[in-house]
């Protein structure tokens, strides 16, 4: 008779389980019979519950606790960032903005003669347009030179924009999730045809998108932990009309050492100049002008020897 009081009793604390949850703590509270003497009793006991969804909750952080501004572009234009900084990722993928292969007709680089921030993806008009990660849309809305544009910020801290389209389809505050649909392609602002203007920024500070994605069949995400230098944010560095040369930086340490300069000697050859061979070299004007005590619009002879910072 006593031990069939005993399993009477413990199948009623099973059945109190679900009732007894703590849902911030996430602790099941049960109750479980015990017996002293001849007196059985019950007593309550907690016991932690670990789920993948708590887990996860413990990691997002309120990003739209800081600089959140839905009317601009860029809320950070006042703001200045340390480098080397640190962009992690959770995914090993992103979603491809178009729903076909991708095309690039222009890199992240200097182009006639001004930066060229972003990636063009090739599409026609009316074409979806999809978010490449999870995230919330801080900026729906016209922007000058970029046209209809949604700017996604994502729980990482990196914001992706989209730019010309012909449509918007979300508004600010909108939750998105990796793959969702934001609009449609187009070719407003200051565009010369139908194309998808992609970016990525972190704090306002614009990232080569090639530098974190590979923009292939495999949409992968290079490394779950990056760090970025100058650089790679800076488009002077790089050439709007070819892939730039790949140096990840996956440690503090690795971002660090590439900060100390190389440098190399440059004999100039007929039909050189200065633009041609910043641009070859992936350095810039003004620190070949600075590092050879020379001018802008100095005349270049052939056998000269440059010293390149690189």
């Amino acid at each position: 008779m006593k031990y069939r009081l005993v399993l009477g009793l413990f199948a009623l604390s099973l059945l109190s389980v679900t009732a007894q949850e703590d849902p911030l703590s996430k602790l099941l509270k049960i109750k479980i019979p015990t017996q002293t003497g001849k007196v059985t009793a019950l007593q309550e006991v907690e016991i932690p519950e670990h789920s993948e969804d708590s887990s996860k909750a413990s990691t997002i952080t309120d990003i739209k606790a800081e600089f959140w501004d839905t009317t601009v572009y860029n809320p950070y234009r006042h703001t200045e960032v340390e480098y080397p900084f640190q962009v992690n990722f959770t995914d090993s993928t992103y979603a491809n903005p178009v729903k076909f292969k991708k095309v690039v007709t222009s890199r992240y680089g200097w182009r006639r003669g001004r930066p060229h921030n972003g990636i063009d993806i090739d599409l026609v008009t009316g074409d979806s347009v999809v978010s490449v990660l999870d995230g919330i849309v801080r900026f729906a809305r016209y922007s000058s030179g970029h046209g209809r544009t949604v700017v996604v910020r994502h729980f990482n801290g990196l914001e992706s924009t989209y730019a010309h389209l012909s449509h918007i389809a979300v508004k600010a505050n909108d939750t998105l999730k990796k793959g969702d649909y934001l609009g449609k392609g187009g070719n407003t602002g200051r565009s010369r045809g139908s194309h998808l203007h992609f970016s990525l920024t972190y704090k306002g500070q614009f990232i080569h998108p090639e530098y974190l994605f590979k923009f292939d069949e495999t949409n992968a995400i290079r490394a779950q932990e990056m760090w970025v230098t100058k650089r790679w944010t800076r488009a002077s560095f790089h050439s709007a009309y070819r892939v730039s040369k790949l140096e990840l930086l996956e440690s503090k340490d690795d971002a660090l050492a590439s900060l100390v300069k190389e440098r190399k000697i440059y004999v100039v050859k007929r039909g050189d100049t200065l633009s041609r061979i910043s641009r070859r070299n992936n350095t810039t004007i003004t620190s070949i002008c600075r590092t050879n005590k020379i001018k802008k619009n100095s005349t270049l002879r052939i056998g000269q020897k440059l010293i390149l910072e690189i």
